[in-house]
């Protein structure tokens, strides 16, 4: 009887090498990070200028506040805050545009006009967008009369004193042509604007440190 050799082992491929580990997430916000710390969060919130050529100059569009709200009795502009991760602060401004004041306005027609990183009397922060629509279709009106006392068209370079002191100090950065701001209010400070507790800071902007040039009635830098 003749010895075969025995047969070969089946050939085996290798096994696939072990992927890389997926790093863990990092905290989500206001949670614990890596020492321990919660990390801070401030609310992100949109103001609307609607801005047109008046008899005496450029008026801006300003809503009196009512109701239970921060700042009721004041005025200021069309505002709100994003509704979640999935709206970006243009598609905020648009639809805060429409609740408030029923206007239409399109992506393209809205300009930067500044940021302001503000603080209040109660020591909460935020920071808000400030955004113009150069272009809108439908006439203003009161939206949401739970909310809103009043609205009317003011000159920009006469803005009244019963204004929200946040909202005023972002118009009147906006005024100047600056791109970006801060208002951190004290302990005690008035909610409304006052001229003898104003804390607006203008941050300078471009290599010069100057503010950029003033808007015209069509939104253009000059």
């Amino acid at each position: 009887m003749t010895n075969r050799p025995a047969a070969p082992p089946p050939h085996v491929p290798p096994p696939d090498p072990a992927p890389d580990p997926v790093p863990a997430p990092g905290p989500a916000p206001g949670q614990p990070g890596a020492h321990g710390r919660r990390r801070f969060t401030a609310p992100v919130d949109v103001h609307l200028v609607l801005r047109r050529p008046g008899a005496g100059g450029d008026e801006v569009l300003l809503s009196r506040r009512a109701g239970p709200v921060y700042a009721s009795g004041l005025l200021h502009l069309p505002s709100g805050h994003l509704d979640g991760p999935h709206e970006d602060v243009i598609d905020a401004v648009i639809r805060e545009g429409l609740e408030e004041t029923g206007v239409h306005i399109e992506r393209a027609d809205v300009r930067a006009a500044v940021t302001v990183h503000h603080r209040a009397p109660g020591g909460d922060t935020r920071v808000g967008f400030f955004l113009e629509a150069v272009r809108w279709r439908g006439t203003p009106a009161i939206r949401e009369p739970h909310l809103c006392g009043g609205m009317d068209w003011f000159p920009l370079a006469a803005l009244p004193d019963d204004m929200v002191a946040y909202c005023r100090a972002g118009l009147d950065a906006y005024r100047r042509g600056a791109p970006m701001a801060v208002h951190f209010q004290h302990p005690g400070d008035p909610v409304a604007h006052g001229p003898g507790a104003d804390r607006l800071h203008i941050v300078p902007s471009g290599p010069g440190g100057a503010p950029r040039g003033r808007r015209d009635a069509a939104g253009e830098v000059s």
